[in-house]
């Protein structure tokens, strides 16, 4: 399993802005702010962005794919909602993604400012 994970990003407040809209949307909060790091979660942090502000943002180039889990299917709609009213862009709007071969696989997907994959899952019935 999983504990945390943390992703590179050039511009920190910038990132850090759009996390705390996009997470926001799947109920995490900020927790943690340590200098060049930021900490995101809903008990602990659980998500972290990490300042490399001499990294060159290659949107589509990343190879970063991150899948967090949403309870709900408009928990998802708003993830991706967010994410586009704060400069991020779309990578898969939500919906049903039978070919997952999961039944009820539910995600949206997007890309922050820096070129990493952020996909919103949910399972619902059937």
């Amino acid at each position: 399993m999983i504990d945390h994970i943390s992703i590179a990003v050039s511009d920190l407040s910038r990132a850090t802005r759009f996390y705390e809209a996009v997470l926001g949307a799947i109920g995490f909060t900020t927790i943690d702010v340590r200098g060049s790091t930021v900490g995101f979660g809903k008990k602990y942090s659980e998500f972290w962005l990490n300042a490399r502000p001499e990294m060159d943002p290659l949107p589509a180039r990343s190879g970063a794919h991150i899948c967090l889990r949403a309870r709900s299917t408009g928990e998802v709609d708003a993830f991706h909602a967010a994410a586009l009213a704060n400069g991020g862009t779309s990578d898969g709007a939500p919906g049903l993604r039978p070919h997952d071969g999961q039944g009820g696989y539910y995600a949206a997907f997007i890309r922050d400012h820096d070129g990493n994959r952020i996909e919103a899952v949910t399972f619902t019935p059937g």
